[in-house]
């Protein structure tokens, strides 16, 4: 995407993802830091949210809490289904940007009146039915998003989660200038026309990789950004069975793929089916790949940012209004104070 082409500056939702590179570089990891004794003392930590707000933030920090190996027990789940779980052990974060999200509400209504005492709200506004409900709530400084597609939220809410990784593991979150740039680079880089072409016109576009919330969190924007049906194939699941249903009018994006599975993806996907395969990766691949810059440990949001480069590409190529979905909200269900 072109920051100074009105084909794409007219659109909010473009202008939101290029402030996210200043997102980051702006981000204090201090910010996180009067959580910990909390999350220490009750030993176990429980992210919660519903879409954009849990996919990423959440799931990338428990990978990168399963990669160090020495943290405490972390978990993530949708905001009705935990509310049959037992969370009294748990420090429990519930992420809203509008801190309206009526499901996490409710859990933390549930949870307050049982007298659960470690509850933390993380949203972009002040003053909310969440914050109310919460011992203590960190809001984001990225600014109001005018675009119903959430982004530069999105990655300040996978930072602060990451800020808490690091802290918990009594480790420096540093690099971020350097991650800025690389951000910024993913989303400006050009995207072979053929590419999108092929996109475009697919009836589905699957994304396959690890389950890191980024590529989940991409088939998510791929329905809001382009109004195309799409699907997560987490980590080998696109060797597993749903080759049977593939057709040659689809298309796999494939997310950092395994080295180890390139081939057998080639002969099943490509040759048995006839469907084009494209890969978003650091390295050559060998399908036709989008290189983008290696991003280190910060690798997952690199993968983001070239995933929205093309979604807008996708997008701006079938005519679509990027700022407003036909039907996606906002506030996708919200607490209504009667």
């Amino acid at each position: 995407m072109e920051q100074n082409n009105e084909k794409y500056s007219k659109y909010a939702l473009v202008e939101e993802m290029l402030e996210t590179a200043e997102v980051i570089k702006n981000f204090a990891p201090s910010v996180s830091g009067r959580f910990i004794s909390a999350i220490r003392e009750k030993g176990r930590l429980f992210f919660t949210g519903e879409g954009s707000s849990r996919l990423f933030p959440a799931k990338r920090a428990i990978y990168e809490a399963l990669k160090k190996g020495n943290l405490l027990p972390i978990s993530t789940e949708g905001a009705t289904q935990a509310l049959e779980y037992n969370l009294s052990n748990y420090a429990v974060f519930g992420a809203s940007n509008s801190g309206k999200t009526k499901e996490i509400v409710r859990l933390f209504e549930k949870l307050k009146n049982s007298g659960h005492n470690a509850l933390f709200g993380l949203t972009a506004n002040s003053d909310t039915p969440l914050e109310s409900m919460s011992m203590d709530t960190h809001v984001l400084n990225c600014g109001k998003e005018k675009a119903v597609a959430a982004t530069k939220s999105v990655v300040e809410q996978a930072l602060f989660y990451d800020s808490l990784i690091h802290h918990l593991a009594d480790e420096k979150m540093e690099g971020l200038n350097e991650l800025s740039e690389q951000f910024d680079k993913a989303m400006k880089q050009n995207i072979e026309s053929g590419m999108i072409e092929q996109l475009k016109n697919a009836d589905i576009i699957y994304f396959a990789g690890r389950n890191t919330g980024a590529i989940e969190e991409l088939t998510l924007k791929t329905n809001e950004i382009t109004r195309k049906k799409s699907d997560f194939l987490e980590g080998t699941y696109v060797l597993h069975g749903i080759e049977e249903i593939m057709d040659k009018n689809e298309v796999v994006v494939l997310v950092e793929p395994f080295e180890s599975e390139e081939e057998k993806i080639k002969e099943c996907l490509v040759k048995g089916v006839g469907m084009k395969v494209i890969s978003i990766s650091s390295r050559e691949t060998s399908f036709p790949t989008i290189k983008i810059p290696d991003g280190g440990k910060y690798h997952n949001y690199v993968e983001l940012a070239a995933g929205w480069n093309i979604l807008v590409e996708i997008g701006i190529a079938l005519g679509i209004d990027l700022d407003k979905p036909v039907r996606a909200r906002k506030v996708g269900n919200e607490y209504i104070v009667k």
